[in-house]
């Protein structure tokens, strides 16, 4: 008999003690079976606890896959448009809750309240956008090639969707999972990021209020070996959908493949951004700082490299060293703050080994170094903002995502340089041209080898109305956000009405006319 837990909203700093939070199964907050439970604190100040959660295991993930299965007949038979008008229930209740939940995300993610707001935002608009979605959720009404006979095309939930996110956009991805998921039809066990936890139980309180029926969505905490990988393995989840590294993406890819599992992969990314000699080098500067520092390079999209012509690559280098030594390092709660801190410590100590790397292999202009012996800083967990020249295409630091505030300079001669040098990855999420051509601006949007390509912009800004997703290593290709979304969460089914009252065999009886008509040109069996 499991424990139930109350729910609790309240911001984890304005706590005392801080609380203990459940699994959401079949409607109810509870303890895991195990009793066990683990930590969140804040990446700024380790020294504070966000909360506790619990340590979820296979036995959980049963539970509440049994809940989502039993919730499923009622859901799928919920008109689309009437489960539509949940999904924009729960939007406009992360609206009215918007700062509180960016707030609550700053402490357990790190990232500057600003961009906690956006990524808050990107709940929202896919809420709502999913929303309109069940009115519309097109299929296709072809002509049939038979008289007096209907064809068309409809999609239908596939079932139990089992959903494994990521820490650094906490709420908004996992919003662009459920949101698609749901309104398609399919129940959820929603499996966090043991990073952000936190994150992921706000939301949640926000589909219960909403009116989701209990058991639609559910969430699971905990490690991924006991809570991510039983959901994989589990029979009775059709779907999956994952957004991490390459290496635990390959895994979930050989345990899906033995069940021929619906699957979406969203992975690794190796970004870079082209500069040209024609480029506003001003408007460059601002688009790399953000697209490499913002949320600290923790980022699928972050640039981590920037190919430049040769010719304007001084140009661009002291200006980029300018820009960046003017950043701010500190806590995302500080308005001050430009920077906020990584993840946690094995995310830094990632970082300074590629720095160390740089040391060898390159020449670091600025930054290299973690820092926690500024006042304010030292309990967390801090790494200074690194720009590297003399990058080489196909160097480590040319090729490996870091995830972190380190940015390669990468010189070449000409534009067909810079392409292959852009494109000599095993990644193929985001790109960016800065130029002032138009000729050249079409041939990178043609030549880069990446799911997202702007133009006299950053790697960073994906809007929800398209598809996200990318090339190569980078996923496995289907796409997130947008109405692409719905494909991996729903079934085609064929239609075909023939109303003629006899038989018509297609692609048999559409050609008896023709096939006559050949035999009288030829003078032979005429009818």
């Amino acid at each position: 008999m499991t424990q139930t837990l109350e729910p609790r909203v309240s911001e984890a700093e304005t706590e005392p003690d801080a609380p203990t939070f459940g699994h959401f199964i079949g409607g109810e907050w509870r303890a895991s079976g195990s009793g066990r439970t683990f930590e969140s604190r804040d990446p700024a100040d380790t020294r504070r606890v966000i909360g506790h959660f619990q340590a979820g295991d296979a036995a959980d993930v049963a539970e509440a896959v049994r809940a989502a299965e039993q919730a499923l007949p009622a859901w799928r038979a919920t008109p689309a448009p009437k489960r539509g008008e949940i999904l924009y229930r729960f939007g406009a209740l992360m609206a009215q809750h918007k700062e509180r939940l960016a707030r609550a995300m700053t402490s357990e993610m790190g990232k500057v309240l600003a961009e906690s707001r956006g990524d808050v935002q990107e709940g929202i608009d896919i809420a709502y956008l999913m929303a309109g979605e069940g009115r519309r959720m097109f299929g296709d009404t072809v002509p049939s090639e038979l008289p007096d006979k209907w064809a068309m095309s409809i999609r239908q939930p596939i079932g139990v969707a089992g959903l494994i996110t990521p820490w650094n956009f906490p709420m908004a991805i996992p919003c662009w999972k459920m949101m698609p998921a749901l309104v398609t039809g399919n129940t959820v066990v929603l499996k966090p990021a043991s990073d952000t936890p936190h994150c992921a139980v706000l939301l949640v309180e926000l589909i219960h209020e909403a009116g989701f029926p209990p058991g639609t969505v559910n969430l699971v905490t905990g490690s991924g070996e006991e809570v991510g990988i039983p959901i994989v393995e589990s029979p009775d989840v059709p779907v999956i959908s994952f957004t991490g590294s390459n290496e635990t993406g390959k895994r979930i890819a050989a345990i899906a493949a033995r069940r021929l599992k619906r699957l979406s992969l969203e992975l690794g990314g190796k970004n870079g951004i082209v500069v040209m000699d024609d480029a506003d080098l001003d408007l460059a500067v601002d688009g790399i700082v953000w697209s490499a520092f913002g949320t600290t390079g923790q980022r699928c999209t972050a640039c981590s490299r920037v190919i430049v012509l040769e010719p304007t690559a001084d140009a661009l280098l002291a200006r980029l060293v300018e820009k960046t030594a003017t950043l701010s390092l500190g806590p995302g709660s500080d308005p001050a703050t430009d920077v906020g801190p990584l993840i946690n410590a094995a995310a830094v100590e990632k970082v300074e080994r590629y720095a160390g790397l740089a040391r060898d292999e390159a020449r670091i202009v600025i930054g290299g170094s973690p820092v926690n012996d500024r006042p304010g800083l030292e309990h967390g967990h801090f790494f200074e903002p690194t720009i590297v020249d003399g990058v080489r295409p196909m160097d480590r630091l040319g090729q490996d995502e870091i995830f972190g505030p380190l940015l390669s300079i990468i010189r070449v001669p000409d534009y067909d340089a810079a392409v292959t040098a852009l494109n000599q990855t095993r990644y193929g999420l985001s790109s960016s041209i800065y130029t002032r051509d138009t000729n050249t601006a079409f041939r990178a949007m043609r030549d880069f080898e990446t799911g997202i390509v702007y133009v006299n912009a950053g790697t960073i800004g994906a809007e929800t109305h398209l598809p996200f997703g990318g090339w190569k290593g980078t996923g496995n290709g289907h796409r997130e956000a947008g109405h692409a979304a719905l494909d991996t969460y729903t079934e085609w089914k064929s239609i075909y009405v023939d109303y003629s009252g006899r038989l018509q065999r297609a692609q048999i009886d559409n050609q008896i006319d023709d096939q006559a008509d050949e035999q009288d040109d030829d003078g032979r069996g005429a009818r």
